[in-house]
């Protein structure tokens, strides 16, 4: 039997394995961060006329730049947005991809300030961008000094910043991306794959692109929106940064289908976000009743909890399988990360920490 040794492969991609959570068969999955509820029927009868209309016309090509699309997510996006400022394509992981693309490969290098999200290294290996991990703070925090001082030392082509930040779930300072835009020589993208779940009074970077035509805000529309099937991300920036991925973009990249389904997901968007109240009444529960259990968790602007369990936390995912729960293990020794879902789904979690721990705290209604 042939194998990847066998082949002709890149040298630096010989010994990896590809990115991906377990996908086990569980009553509880809280490990990938989806939105655990199901799109509702009005929408989902929404959809599916819109994907009905497009039928007929599959032996024609997309619109290859979705130009409807974008002027949708800009309308969504707000900020006085315009269409030749967004850019959308399967998923934020190709819109970054092509950022890398652009902006990175061979002779460039990419930083990033780690735990951070686990494909943004991926992403620069395949397109050949040196990976520079920068760091964060004993508390997983980022201050603007610490940022700065990193970007000066280093001087990528990119910076990645996370707000909120996968898998700690804090947001950013604004001050730390307007820092870092001060002094990076490149583009600066803030991944903002979770903003629609931060706390009141939380500050997008949308609101710094105005006069830095290097700032780069990416989006997506699979958790918030549970659209995760539908794989449709997105950004906002300058309109000169739509046309540079315009030149290493895929021809037709985005499907018919996908542009239909994802302009009527935006068109039903109050029924879909109705949804993200429930999940951070969640994921705030979480973090307190895990408090109350003398855990440490990390504050979260986002739809998981970082959580501390002590130990080897390769164990403790396995004694939460077993109880039928299904978290994820972000490689960070002694932590944790879960998904804030349904009610149901936390009192779930909570039971199997319970005999993980030996301990029980006062539980709060799931009920909502």
């Amino acid at each position: 039997m042939t194998t990847l040794d066998d082949l002709p492969i890149r040298d630096d991609l010989r010994g990896r394995t590809p990115y991906g959570a377990p996908q086990l068969d569980v009553p509880v999955r809280l490990n990938t961060n989806e939105n655990s509820y199901p799109v509702p029927e009005p929408v989902v009868e929404a959809i599916g006329k819109a994907l009905a209309a497009e039928l007929r016309d599959l032996n024609r090509y997309p619109d290859r730049d979705a130009v409807a699309l974008r002027a949708d997510l800009a309308g969504y996006l707000g900020h006085g947005l315009t269409v030749d400022q967004v850019w959308a394509a399967n998923g934020s992981n190709e819109v970054q991809q092509q950022l890398l693309q652009a902006f990175g490969g061979p002779g460039r290098s990419a930083l990033g300030f780690v735990p951070a999200y686990s494909m943004h290294p991926l992403l620069a290996l395949g397109t050949g961008t040196r990976w520079v991990p920068g760091r964060r703070g004993a508390d997983f925090g980022l201050t603007a000094e610490e940022a700065v001082a990193q970007v000066r030392e280093h001087r990528p082509d990119v910076v990645f910043l996370c707000s909120p930040n996968n898998p700690t779930g804090t947001a950013l300072d604004p001050a730390v991306v307007t820092a870092v835009l001060d002094v990076a020589p490149g583009m600066v993208v803030v991944d903002e794959a979770y903003a629609e779940f931060a706390r009141p009074g939380t500050v997008s970077a949308l609101a710094v692109l105005p006069g830095h035509p290097r700032l780069v805000v990416t989006r997506t529309m699979s958790k918030a929106f549970g659209f995760a099937g539908g794989r449709l991300g997105y950004l906002a920036a300058d309109p000169a940064v739509v046309q540079a991925v315009q030149l290493v973009r895929l021809p037709y990249h985005l499907s018919a289908l996908t542009q239909a389904a994802a302009r009527a997901a935006l068109a039903h968007r109050d029924a879909l976000l109705g949804t993200v109240a429930a999940i951070k009444e969640q994921r705030d529960r979480i973090v307190a009743e895990l408090r109350a259990r003398g855990l440490r968790a990390a504050d979260s602007d986002a739809n998981f909890v970082l959580f501390e369990v002590g130990g080897d936390q390769s164990a403790a995912w396995r004694t939460l399988l077993d109880a039928g729960v299904l978290v994820r293990d972000v490689g960070l020794p002694g932590w944790l990360r879960v998904t804030a879902g349904t009610p149901a789904e936390t009192d779930a979690f909570l039971t199997a920490m319970d005999k993980l721990t030996g301990t029980q705290a006062p539980r709060s209604r799931g009920e909502q």
